[in-house]
């Protein structure tokens, strides 16, 4: 038994990515805000643990469901594209490559298996961190 055999493997690597790039951002905000990068303002000088319920207070909360929710909105046109549209879109392929990183399959492969190696070390990551802020009280580095 296994989630293939239930859902497409295209559809599973597609959640992967989007979960693991979302998590390297999350890890990377998170740490930052406790590190002392925040935006200008008094209401930004909040730790990342209190900062959900400081973004509720002053609406914020609204204008990112609204944002994430038109992002969201547009991936899940290529995503039914990819899966029962007939396209040939990789999961994960947005076709946004300003550098030329992937014209060599052999290097493209490289950074394949090396984004979601660290998609997956930064699910982990994130999840760690948030625990061990919560757990402790602390800022970084959470002990």
């Amino acid at each position: 038994f296994g989630f293939s055999e239930i859902f497409a493997l295209k559809w599973l690597r597609e959640a992967e990515l989007k979960h693991g790039r979302v998590c390297m951002l999350a890890w990377s905000g998170f740490v930052a805000t406790d590190l002392g990068f925040t935006l200008p303002g008094e209401m930004h000088k909040v730790s990342s643990v209190a900062a959900h319920d400081v973004a509720t207070t002053y609406g914020a909360m609204q204008q990112l469901l609204l944002w994430i929710g038109l992002v969201e909105t547009v991936g899940a046109l290529a995503l039914g594209e990819m899966m029962w549209g007939g396209s040939d879109r990789e999961p994960g392929n947005f076709e946004f490559d300003p550098f030329l990183l992937t014209v060599d399959p052999v290097k493209k492969a490289d950074l394949q298996l090396k984004e979601i190696v660290h998609c997956r070390l930064a699910m982990m990551a994130f999840s760690g961190v948030v625990t061990q802020a919560v757990l402790t009280g602390k800022g970084f580095p959470y002990f």
